[in-house]
């Protein structure tokens, strides 16, 4: 049984306490880094606190204890505390974004001016991160389908007069576009100097409206801005009448949903074959779904969790 919120909550905020003053095991430690894959029946899965990563939570824990685990959830929503945590094995599980993972460790170990690791080559950014992740005590599964990164969306009334279904199609119209997104667009890689260069866009202006918020797309909407930077897992995007533009030229990076353990209490082939039955049947969409459950009809995550096991087969019903 998924344990109440409430305890949910109370344990977050002990581990809280905990990590504030505890570390990872150290990368000389080699007993810990290279001791055997472990195989503990009660793991603890964390989430980063957004929707999202609560959902993927649920799943996994309905998943494990599907395969004779015992699963708890604390949602611990700042990477800086549940990263040492997962290593020192106070978290057991999280679902984590392979190249935003790559690079946090990629910094973590290298400094904050390092080189990224993570690019739109998923099978590069997954062998940079499980280099990272190894000397850590954590260990990489493998991801699935479903990928959450950056995408940009235009008013569907807009692509319908302009015939546009990718990015490059933007570039060959040669429109002029003003960029609803967050402050740091105008320097970002993935952001207007990737969409000019990349794509060819011709970016007039960005409009600091922030990343897929309310009044971002709203601005979209009424003709204020042409794009808007947003998620590929944003399930609004109908509401305020946009559509996704492809990312045809893979601009942006592969944040591919992964799961991360701890391999001393969690990197057994009995968590791992239970986690990887979601890589069958998880897709981009399927996430957008269940986003939309939760964040627009008010339904619980563990719920909707729940509901998509069963309809996939994943878990009996009842």
């Amino acid at each position: 049984m998924i344990p109440a919120r409430a305890r949910r909550v109370l344990a977050g905020l002990l581990l809280l306490a905990a990590t504030a003053c505890t570390t990872g095991p150290s990368l000389e430690n080699q007993g810990e880094v290279t001791a055997p894959p472990g195989d503990s029946k009660e793991l603890t899965i964390g989430s980063a606190g957004f929707t999202e990563s609560d959902l993927l939570a649920q799943m996994y824990a309905l998943l494990l204890e599907r395969a004779g685990y015992s699963a708890d959830i604390i949602s611990v929503t700042n990477r800086e505390i549940y990263e040492p945590a997962l290593e020192s094995g106070q978290i057991d599980v999280v679902p984590e974004y392979a190249a935003t993972f790559a690079d946090w460790l990629n910094a973590k170990a290298n400094g904050a001016d390092a080189a990224p690791v993570g690019s739109p080559d998923l099978a590069a950014t997954m062998k940079a991160l499980r280099a990272l992740a190894a000397p850590r005590g954590l260990t990489v599964l493998d991801p699935g389908r479903a990928v959450d990164q950056n995408a940009f969306a235009v008013a569907a009334s807009y692509a319908k007069e302009h015939e546009l279904k990718t990015l490059s199609d933007v570039g060959r119209a040669k429109l002029p576009v003003r960029l609803a997104a967050g402050d740091e667009c105008v320097q970002r890689p993935y952001c207007a100097p990737g969409l000019k260069k990349t794509y060819g866009i011709d970016i007039v202006a960005v409009d600091p409206k922030g990343v897929g918020t309310t009044q971002a797309k709203q601005a979209v909407q009424n003709g204020q801005d042409q794009m808007v930077l947003t998620t590929t897992t944003d399930a609004t995007l109908d509401q305020f009448g946009l559509v996704l533009l492809a990312d045809d030229k893979k601009l942006q990076n592969a944040d591919y949903v992964v799961p991360v353990v701890n391999r001393a209490r969690a990197g057994s082939a009995g968590v791992r074959d239970a986690l990887g039955r979601l890589n069958a049947v998880l897709t981009t969409a399927d996430l957008a779904s269940m986003n939309e459950q939760v964040d627009s009809w008010r339904r619980l995550p563990e719920d909707v969790a729940r509901t998509y096991l069963e309809a996939k087969k994943l878990i009996p019903k009842g």
